[in-house]
């Protein structure tokens, strides 16, 4: 009798027949049925991800830094500590948020470099910002309660998750914090200008002049170098943002090199002479 037939009769006697098939005409063997321990599969947990943390304004090193924060006394500190926030890490690479995405929070970004992109009609992918330390993204999401944008961290980035409808009513109790967000709306409306701007009327050495010169001035803001630092993005999400070709910025960069403007050393930036890339501005206007 075949295996497959023993199992569909009774238990004891397919057993047995096995067993007697399995003896010898010296010696019988004796078999031991074992039960086969279940496969419990393990959890994996995915290795751009960091269970996030509670953290609160007035333990945060960065408060000076944070454009939510930055214009709080101390006593409106301690009112704006009953709103802990989620303090999470976004891995290079990985998405804080993407387009479609339903708005529920802004991020204050604690450490680290993101891009935000737009998908055209087209089908093309075009960098709207870059954003660092102490700056504030997701404003997007508000008007129509969902992400318009995609926003990827660039290095591996920290940022604080700030619930927005809590931050609402946290600003009827802090006058100052309502303040405070209403200049950090008016600082993204001023960059939409200025964006626009930038692709609607300027060449292509005063767009880099441009891109340069605000890059020093944030980098300032934040405590870091205002005459030497790292491009996080590549050259060709330079020349997306700027709305160039990757060729044409390499050139302009290459060109700003050889007049002294500025030293390359791969993605490291020195800026050599400041008040020559601001006349290479004002070129047009003389």
């Amino acid at each position: 009798m075949r295996l497959r037939d023993a199992q569909q009769i009774e238990p004891t006697w397919a057993i047995n027949r096995l067993v007697s098939n399995m003896t010898t005409s010296t010696s019988a063997r004796t078999v031991h049925f074992q039960r086969r321990a279940p496969v419990i599969p393990t959890a994996v947990s995915r290795p751009d991800k960091v269970a996030p943390r509670k953290t609160k304004c007035a333990s945060c090193n960065l408060r000076e830094l944070c454009q939510p924060c930055c214009g709080l006394n101390r006593s409106e500190m301690d009112i704006a500590d009953q709103l802990a926030f989620n303090r999470s890490r976004v891995r290079r690479g990985q998405s804080l948020y993407r387009m479609g995405d339903r708005f529920t929070s802004l991020y204050a970004v604690r450490s680290g470099f993101f891009k935000s992109s737009a998908l055209h009609e087209n089908g093309r992918d075009q960098v709207t910002r870059f954003s660092m330390t102490g700056e504030v993204l997701g404003l997007d999401g508000i008007g129509q309660e969902h992400h318009i944008c995609n926003t990827v961290a660039l290095e591996d980035s920290d940022v604080c998750a700030i619930p927005f409808a809590e931050l609402q009513e946290l600003a009827h109790e802090i006058p100052s914090l309502q303040r405070e967000f209403h200049r950090t709306m008016s600082r993204e409306i001023v960059r939409e200008r200025g964006v626009m701007l930038l692709l609607g009327t300027m060449n292509a050495e005063e767009r880099l002049a441009m891109f340069l010169l605000n890059l020093s001035q944030r980098f300032a803001a934040s405590g870091y170098s205002s005459s030497e630092f790292h491009l996080r993005m590549t050259r060709e999400e330079i020349g997306s943002y700027l709305g160039q070709k990757l060729e044409t910025v390499s050139r302009t960069f290459s060109r700003f090199q050889q007049e002294g403007l500025i030293g390359v050393q791969q993605k490291c930036i020195r800026i050599l002479d400041s008040a020559g890339l601001e006349r290479v501005m004002a070129r047009d206007s003389d």
